[in-house]
Formats: C-alpha cells, structure tokens, sequence
C-alpha cells in the first residue's frame, strides 16, 4: 500500500534535509494524528503542492494535530509541460465534481469552470466561489490520493468570452466534438507551452459557440465512435493527451 500524502508549508519543504525533521499541524496533521492515527515508524510523503516531495517516517505523533517526520529523501520536481488546461463545462449534480476528481488524476493542471449556453447548472454571483470551493478541494484531496506533487488549479468561473480569449493564447487549442473528424490521438501537439482543451456541456456545444471556437484556432477532436459523458470526456481526453506529450 502505498504511503498518505500530507500539504505542508514550501518553507518547510525546501529547509528539509535527509537526517533532520519536519513538523506537521493544523489540519494536516489532525487528520494524520486523530484520523489516520499514524503511529512511529510509518512512511509519509510531504508535499507542498508546487513540486517539493519530502518522504520520511514518523518519528512522533502528538494528538490532537502534530506529527514529526524523520526525512529520508528530498527532491524538487520541475513544473509539468505542457501545461495542460481543460475548460470544463458546468454540470448537473455531483458530475462537475466526478470530472474534476478523475482528469486530476491523469494529470490536468489547470481546470476552468465554464458557463456554457447549453449548461443546465448555473452558477449564480452569490454561490460562484463556494462551487469554485469545492471543486478546488475536490482536486487537493484527488491529487494526495494519486500521489501528485503539483496541484491542479481551479479558476473562476468563465463565460465564453473569456474561453475564447484561453484558445487565442494557448499553443494548441482543442474542442471535443462528437462529428469531428480528426481523432484526438492525432492531433498535433506541442512540446511545451499550454495545452488547452474544451469540453461541452450535457446538451452539447452550440453551432455558435463550436463556430466563434474556431474562429479562435480551436480544432475539433474525437475520442472515438461513441460519445462520452461530460463528466468522463475530459478524463479520456487528458490520459490521452498526457501519454502523448509527456510520456512518449
């Protein structure tokens, strides 16, 4: 079983050194000390979640919220690149959230909340930044879990003014569409810069929006023959794109 991954300070982080420690506390270390109840001897990772790694083991654990760890190995790892952007389009229920978990898990960098035309949820001024919230902790908690040692970031909410202002400066700047005839796997790709991909709404892109997408330099990709949930197209999308510019 692999070892839990707690956030900490990048001040703590970049002072760790093989030999010394490093303290846990607050909520991190509450939930390593009173939930997960580590004990002496246990692995953990620390993160700051902007590319520190500190691996160690527990050297005391003080409830209700402090953990000292004895570090093992320390290394700082460079920002991913491409950088890679999903505008996702706002969703029913828990989906928006089901998104955002699993396209952190395949390494999406940077998720864009849109209010697209055909979105049924709406974000009204008084709720924008709670949602924002939760969708932000959603890919923290996502992103300890799959062992990530840069966060994926959640913008504001964006209308699609604002989108097609992401696919003007993006070095590539793709839109999933079902008629589409290039397939996502291949589209040209750069080896660095941003990489920004669109993903509609349960009712789909509007004619207008897909047109003002192209007049933007956005190219209109397909996964395959069948057509994906807004909640899991992102996810195939970005594996897709991921082994493709970082991994090939």
């Amino acid at each position: 079983m692999s070892c839990p991954v707690f956030l900490t300070e990048t001040a703590r982080m970049a002072a760790a050194r093989p030999g010394g420690l490093v303290e846990l506390d607050g909520p991190e270390g509450r939930h390593a000390v009173t939930v997960r109840r580590l004990r002496p001897g246990e692995t953990v990772m620390l993160t700051d979640g902007a590319g520190w790694q500190v691996l160690g083991e527990v050297r005391r654990a003080q409830p209700p919220d402090r953990l000292s760890v004895a570090v093992t190995h320390t290394e700082r790892l460079p920002a991913p690149d491409p950088l890679l952007v999903v505008v996702q389009a706002l969703a029913k229920g828990e989906r928006g959230e089901a998104a955002v978990a699993s396209m952190t898990e395949v390494g999406v960098d940077v998720i864009v909340p849109w209010a697209a035309e055909r979105s049924v949820v709406r974000w009204d001024p008084a709720r924008r930044e709670r949602a924002r919230g939760r969708w932000q902790v959603t890919a923290v908690e996502a992103a300890k879990q799959s062992r990530r040692v840069w966060l994926p970031r959640v913008e504001a909410v964006h209308g699609t003014a604002e989108v097609l202002g992401l696919l003007r400066d993006a070095e590539a700047a793709l839109v999933l569409h079902e008629s589409a005839s290039q397939p996502l796997a291949g589209a040209w790709l750069p080896s660095g810069g941003r990489v920004v991909l669109v993903v509609g709404p349960e009712g789909g892109i509007s004619p207008g929006e897909l047109e003002a997408f192209a007049a933007a330099g956005a190219a209109p990709v397909r996964l395959g023959q069948s057509v994906l949930r807004t909640s899991t197209a992102g996810t195939a999308a970005i594996a897709v794109i991921s082994a493709r510019s970082r991994w090939a």
